[in-house]
C-alpha cells in the first residue's frame, strides 16, 4: 500500500482472520460478518483503507493488501488487550449500554488503556487519510477518536456509528468518565445508531451534560453541527437468499433435521456465547414445556449454537460453566433411547453450514435481554424463501422496530417465551407464509448496501458540509 486514502476505515479489527495452512504457512482470509459485507464493496470502489488491529497481541505488521482491500494494522500489547479491549470495552462499557445486565467494572487502569489505545488509532487515521477524505469510525471501542483525530485533522469528514444500544441518560450517568466520552463522540460529523431512542438518548445527553441545544437531529457547538441520526444495519440479503437455493445447501439442511431424528419442529438459537443474549431464558423456557408435558417426547429438538466469546473473562466462563449444566440437567431429565431434546454446540460455524442450520430450523429463537440490532434474525428471514419458517424475537432487539410480524416476546418472562414458543410451532402454512413474506419485503428492501450507503451520503452530502455555517447563523440566531 502506498499514498493516502480518500476512504478510511477505522475499527477495532481489521476485516481479515489470519489462518495456518496445512504446510504451516500463514494466510489470510477475509472475516465473515455484516460489517465487513457491507463495506467492503464500498471501499474496493473507493481504493479506500481499513486500518484495525489484526488479533494478535505483541506483534507489528506492516500495511498490506488483501482481497483488493488496503489494511493498515494497529498493534496492542498484550496488557493493552487485556485492559482496553477486555477491561474498558467488554467489562465496562459492554454492560453498561446493555441496561447493566452485568454490572460494570469501573477502573481507572482500564480508562487510561482505552485512552491510550484510542490515541493510536486516531494517530495511524490521521497518518493515513489525504486532504478532505472521509473517515468511518465503527462502535464502542473507539468512541474517543472522532474528538482526537478532529484535533489532528481538523479537514476531514468524520462519521462515527455505534452498533450496539446507546443507553439512557439515567445509566450512562454512573460512568465516571461520561463527559470524556460525550465530548469523543461530538468530533464526529455524523453520529449513526441503531435505533431512533438511541439518537435521542444522545442528544438529551448532551443537553443535560454539556449545556448543548439541539433541534431535531442537530446539536448545536460553537463552531459545528453534530448529526444524530438512526440506520439500522441489515445483511446482504441478497447473497443469503441465492445461497439457500443452492442445491448442496438444501441437500444439508435435509441431512440436518434426518441427523436430529426428523422431529415435527426444530428449534434454532445461534448467539455468540455472551449473558445479553438470553440463551439461559429460552433453554427453562423450552425445559418447562417438556416438564409440563406440552411438547410430546420427540415432538421438537432445540439446537443451540454458541460461538465462543471473551474466554479469559471470568463472567463469560462462569455463564459457560453455567449454560452447560443447564442442558445436562434437561437432558438428563427428558432425553429417552433415540431422542436428545438439547443439541448445544460451544464452536463456530461458516456462513454455509449456518444457512443450512437456518433453513432446516422451523423456529429461529432470538431472546436477548438486549441488543442493538441483532443480524441473525435478519439471516434467518433471508434464508426462508419458502415462506416456512416462524422467528420468536425479544422485545429488547432493535430488529423487534422492523420485524414487527415475528413472534415477540419478553426474555425477562419464561412464561410469555414458552406461550411464544408454543404459537410458533403451532401456526399453521398459510399464518407463517403471511408473517415470513412481510418480514422478508423489509429485509430485502433495507438492506446492508442500502445501509451502509445512506450512512456514507448522510455524512457527504452537501447539507452536512455547510453545518459550521449554519451553526454560525443559528448562534447568532
Amino acid at each position: 500500500m502506498t499514498g493516502r486514502s480518500s476512504f478510511l476505515i477505522v475499527a477495532n479489527r481489521l476485516p481479515v482472520d489470519r489462518t495456518i495452512e496445512p504446510d504451516g504457512t500463514a494466510s489470510w482470509r477475509r472475516s465473515p460478518g455484516g460489517l465487513v459485507t457491507a463495506i467492503a464493496p464500498v471501499m474496493q470502489r473507493r481504493h479506500g483503507a481499513w486500518a484495525g488491529w489484526h488479533g494478535a497481541p505483541d506483534e507489528k505488521l506492516e500495511p498490506f493488501q488483501q482481497d483488493g482491500m488496503n489494511l493498515i494494522p494497529i498493534p496492542l500489547s498484550a496488557r493493552e488487550v487485556e485492559l482496553y479491549y477486555e477491561g474498558f470495552s467488554n467489562a465496562t462499557l459492554w454492560p453498561l449500554y446493555h441496561d447493566v445486565v452485568a454490572t460494570p467494572v469501573f477502573d481507572r487502569q482500564m480508562w487510561e488503556a482505552y485512552q491510550s489505545v484510542n490515541q493510536r488509532f486516531a494517530e495511524a487515521a490521521a497518518e493515513a487519510a489525504e486532504e478532505g477524505a472521509v473517515v468511518w469510525v465503527q462502535d464502542y471501542q473507539l468512541q474517543l477518536v472522532p474528538a482526537m483525530l478532529r484535533r489532528l485533522r481538523p479537514d476531514l469528514r468524520i462519521g462515527f456509528f455505534l452498533h450496539i444500544p446507546f443507553p439512557p441518560t439515567e445509566l450512562f450517568w454512573r460512568l465516571p468518565w461520561r463527559k470524556d466520552i460525550v465530548e469523543g463522540l461530538l468530533g464526529a460529523d455524523l453520529v449513526g445508531f441503531q435505533l431512533p431512542g438511541g439518537a435521542s438518548n444522545f442528544r438529551r445527553l448532551c443537553r443535560r451534560l454539556l449545556g448543548l441545544p439541539y433541534k431535531g437531529n442537530e446539536i448545536f457547538l460553537d463552531d459545528r453541527i453534530v448529526t444524530t441520526q438512526a440506520f439500522p444495519i441489515s445483511v446482504d440479503f441478497a447473497h443469503l437468499d441465492a445461497l439457500v437455493r443452492e442445491p448442496h445447501i438444501v441437500a444439508r439442511a435435509k441431512e440436518i433435521r434426518i441427523e436430529l431424528g426428523e422431529p415435527e419442529h426444530v428449534l434454532l438459537g445461534v448467539d455468540r456465547l455472551d449473558y445479553t443474549k438470553g440463551i439461559g431464558q429460552r433453554l427453562e423456557g423450552f425445559g418447562e414445556l417438556l416438564k409440563d408435558g406440552r411438547l410430546r417426547p420427540g415432538e421438537a429438538v432445540f439446537v443451540q449454537i454458541a460461538t465462543p466469546s471473551r474466554e479469559r473473562v471470568d463472567e463469560y466462563r462462569k455463564l459457560r460453566d453455567d449454560i452447560e449444566l443447564q442442558v445436562g440437567r434437561i437432558n438428563g431429565e427428558h432425553a429417552q433411547l433415540g431422542y436428545q431434546p438439547i443439541w448445544y454446540f460451544h464452536q463456530s460455524y461458516n456462513q454455509e453450514e449456518l444457512a443450512a442450520l437456518y433453513l432446516a430450523a422451523d423456529v429461529m429463537v432470538v431472546t436477548p435481554l438486549r441488543d442493538g440490532m441483532n443480524l441473525v434474525a435478519k439471516e434467518y428471514i433471508s434464508c426462508h424463501h419458502d415462506l416456512q419458517g416462524a422467528l420468536v424475537l425479544s422485545e429488547f432487539t432493535g430488529a423487534a422496530d422492523e420485524l414487527r410480524q415475528s413472534y415477540l416476546v419478553n426474555p425477562y418472562d419464561v412464561e410469555d417465551i414458552k406461550r411464544q414458543l408454543l404459537n410458533a410451532m403451532r401456526a399453521t402454512p398459510h399464518e407463517l407464509a403471511r408473517r415470513m413474506r412481510t418480514m422478508r419485503r423489509r429485509v430485502a428492501t433495507y438492506d446492508v448496501d442500502r445501509w451502509a450507503n445512506e450512512f456514507l451520503t448522510a455524512l457527504e452530502s452537501p447539507a452536512s458540509a455547510t453545518s459550521t455555517r449554519r451553526s454560525a447563523s443559528w448562534r447568532s440566531g
